[in-house]
């Protein structure tokens, strides 16, 4: 199997052995920036991190903004 320079699918077939290889090449400097910043940050053990300190942040911003209603919904009027 000869190696390919240029980013793209290859698909090789060996005949004597009944296997078949596909391998994907991508070169970085042709990957959008955003794409890899997204590898980066939301996959493998970083991204579970992330998706678990954005649901706390979540949970905690959703709170607040609820605890500030609830005050001001129901503060007793003053006479």
């Amino acid at each position: 199997m000869q190696t390919q320079e240029t980013p793209g699918v290859q698909y090789s077939r060996w005949n004597d052995r009944n296997q078949e290889e596909i391998s994907v090449n991508l070169s970085n400097a042709e990957t959008p920036a955003w794409r890899r910043v997204y590898n980066v940050l939301c996959t493998g053990k970083i991204g579970i991190a992330m998706k678990v300190v954005g649901g706390l942040a979540l949970f905690w911003i959703i709170f607040i903004i609820g605890y500030v209603t609830g005050y001001y919904v129901h503060k007793c009027k003053k006479m």
